[in-house]
């Protein structure tokens, strides 16, 4: 029969078992982080000195500090050896994760995967997706599957990866792709009624102006002097505000079709669309006249009509907003905005002397139906403006402007030389 020990005695040996703990699990420590390669043990025959291999030393080092879990395998699948980041994937101490089997932490539907994966790891690496189960939850990972030469014989490292967050992410990515598809969907069915009412704009709307304004002007010729001073009045409001009308259907009209893809991009000197547009505004350029100064003009490659009307609406705004005490001088040259010789843009600069206007309005008049003047003191619709950046934006293009009421405005338009396919801008 043992004696009996005093509370003294529990104490001190309570005391020594606590100690012998803490310096077993400071050495475990040290072995598991590099610090130590070799341990004396004394046994029944001495002391004994047992080394760790240089290759297993930094293994240990290495895996305990990458965030992926890591497991070593014998021939039979236990788990002789498993850093802190596995134990916590499957929520068990450390301690209790060393001498089972690793497939017990494989998913049900994942096993006969994983013995594939098991069968294969000892002659070839690879890489496999496969599910870890930790209680009731279900873990996505990456196994990276490899020998490993240890001081207990060649061994199965396994790295193991949760891909909880990238598969989230494909989730994500798989519901906004499916929304942008509902979405592209939409605005190709937008873009359809769009043209549908493009075409009823253009002959029911169309239609019945037409026969405004022509029996509005048979009106005025063939009764002007009958009719009272006042209803003539009338009668030019109708004719005035009809052509507004049929003006702004056009450019409307005009507005809505850049929205249709137009990949009729060819060789173009700007010099002679600058040329087509002088002959088209001849009679107005006559009667304001109006002075033109022109450089040579680069040859680019674009959408020949639809740049035809970017300078259309440019000079036609120059003659539209000129002083009336003084001629106007529009100037088209190309600038420069640095000096690099690969510059793959060109800028070209339209300025004017006319009216300008205050440059808090810079961005708002490229709007549609954005007007910095009254409609009865100059004709136009509001578009044109928007037309012109509408058309630059399908080019890859851009304009800006810069002004002075009383002084004049300068438009910069920048495009590129050459029509880049892979960078197409979509509408």
């Amino acid at each position: 029969m043992n004696p009996i020990k005093t509370y003294d005695q529990l104490v001190k040996e309570n005391e020594s078992l606590l100690w012998q703990l803490e310096e077993a699990t400071e050495i475990i420590h040290a072995i598991r982080t590099g610090q130590i390669d070799a341990l004396v043990v004394k046994g029944n025959n001495g002391h004994e000195l047992y080394t760790l291999k240089t290759a297993d030393q930094t293994y240990r080092v290495f895996i305990e500090k990458m965030n992926e879990g890591a497991v070593t395998l014998n021939e039979e699948g236990i788990i002789l050896y498993c850093n802190s980041m596995f134990a916590s994937m499957v929520d068990l101490p450390l301690s209790k994760v060393i001498g089972l089997s690793f497939e017990k932490f494989i998913s049900e539907d994942c096993q006969d995967a994983y013995k594939e994966i098991f069968r294969k790891g000892w002659s070839q690496d690879g890489k496999f997706e496969i599910s870890i189960s930790s209680h009731d939850s279900i873990i996505p990972c990456q196994l990276s599957v490899t020998t490993l030469q240890l001081d207990e014989g060649v061994s199965l490292s396994i790295i193991i990866t949760d891909l909880t967050y990238q598969k989230e992410i494909q989730r994500l990515l798989k519901l906004n792709n499916e929304r942008l598809e509902k979405t592209n969907f939409a605005l190709e069915m937008s873009n359809h009624d769009l043209q549908q009412f493009a075409s009823v704009a253009s002959h029911d709307l169309q239609e019945p102006l037409r026969k405004i304004l022509i029996f509005s002007g048979l009106l005025k010729s063939r009764h002007q002097n009958e009719l009272p001073e006042e209803s003539l009045q009338y009668l030019e409001k109708i004719i005035a505000s009809s052509g507004r009308m049929k003006t702004m259907i056009i450019d409307i009209l005009s507005y809505s079709g850049l929205s249709v893809n137009n990949n009729q991009f060819e060789l173009t000197k700007l010099n002679e669309i600058v040329q087509e547009v002088q002959d088209d505004f001849e009679l107005l350029i006559q009667e304001k006249k109006a002075r033109f100064e022109i450089d040579e003009l680069p040859e680019i490659e674009v959408n020949r009509g639809q740049i035809r009307q970017v300078f259309q609406n440019l000079i036609g705004n120059a003659l539209k907003f000129c002083k009336l005490t003084e001629a106007p001088v529009i100037k088209i040259r190309c600038v420069k905005k640095n000096e690099n010789p690969d510059e793959t843009n060109c800028y070209i600069s339209v300025s004017d002397n006319g009216i300008g206007f205050d440059e808090k309005y810079g961005e708002k008049i490229f709007s549609l139906f954005q007007r910095l003047n009254t409609k009865d003191k100059y004709e136009g619709s509001g578009i044109g403006l928007a037309i012109t950046k509408k058309i630059l934006d399908k080019h890859n293009g851009s304009i800006t402007v810069t002004s002075k009421e009383g002084v004049g405005s300068e438009f910069i338009i920048t495009l590129p030389f050459r029509r880049n396919t892979k960078s197409q801008s979509v509408d």
